[in-house]
């Protein structure tokens, strides 16, 4: 949720890794009130492959898929779900009051949510959001969401020193674009506090990926995106990149099958009382 233009196509990628713990998630909302025409809004719904899951669990919804990317928008409406309605707004400042959805669903989208201006207080933005969420739904409505939970990870440790390393810290070591998530137990005080019953928890697929320098390939989709926008010099980016790939497969070695990507996120699951 950024300025820096989204690539549907690099993203979709690994479409079926990605959206393998969005399944899971939806197995996981409860029924609806209105079960048979709910209201449920995709915050966040990129090029539209959370938006065609939800078509599949609740079909005759009225479904509406929202975002700040015109292109991840223009993939949602020809190779997403084709048959939703779609929203071009930042999740950031959208009110989703007016639509009284029976449904919420965020897949992979608040961790970039974050507009306090200190990084260590980042993340603290997209709690005031859950509020501002739960607070739109009807009485018995959910709003279920799920983030990655992997900082902490080599991919991502490994690209925040090589962006402090002396040869790019001028151009990329300050980031205002910094993802950032709160622990599960901090999700479940903020959605219990919101006057909700929660169900928090968290996995880490071990997901196999195949191909040449894989793990580098997956991070272009997401977090390396920022920094490569900033790059503006396709020399400069092919520079970093080649330092970061090297980086990538030391700390992911190939093996028999493929190359092993533990792969955390954090679920929730809130039903407003």
């Amino acid at each position: 949720m950024t300025t820096t233009p989204w690539d549907p196509a690099q993203y979709l990628r690994f479409a079926d890794e990605r959206t393998r713990p969005l399944h899971d998630l939806l197995h996981r909302v409860p029924d609806l009130p209105e079960p048979h025409t709910p209201t449920i809004l995709d915050i966040g719904c990129g090029p539209g492959n959370s938006t065609a899951a939800l078509r599949r669990h609740w079909p005759h919804a009225h479904l509406t898929g929202i975002d700040n990317s015109p292109d991840m928008l223009a993939t949602a409406r020809t190779h997403g779900e084709p048959h939703a309605h779609y929203l071009h707004a930042d999740a950031r400042t959208y009110d989703p009051t007016p639509h009284h959805p029976h449904l919420i669903v965020s897949n992979a989208t608040l961790q970039w949510l974050n507009p306090d201006p200190h990084p260590d207080e980042r993340p603290r933005g997209h709690l005031t959001l859950l509020r501002t969420w739960t607070a739109a739904l009807r009485p018995g409505g959910t709003l279920a969401f799920q983030v990655p939970g992997n900082f902490d990870a080599p991919s991502h440790t490994l690209l925040a020193e090589l962006r402090h390393s002396p040869r790019w810290r001028h151009a990329l070591g300050h980031d205002a674009t910094r993802a950032g998530v709160h622990t599960p137990a901090r999700y479940l005080d903020t959605l219990t506090d919101a006057h909700c019953t929660a169900d928090v928890w968290e996995t880490t697929y071990s997901t196999l990926l195949t191909g040449p320098d894989p793990v580098l390939e997956w991070v272009k989709g997401t977090a390396l995106r920022p920094v490569l926008g900033r790059l503006t010099d396709p020399a400069d980016q092919t520079a970093f990149l080649a330092e970061y790939g090297a980086l990538l497969r030391e700390a992911y070695p190939p093996g028999p099958h493929g190359t092993v990507f533990p792969f955390r996120r954090i679920f929730a699951v809130a039903v407003r009382h």
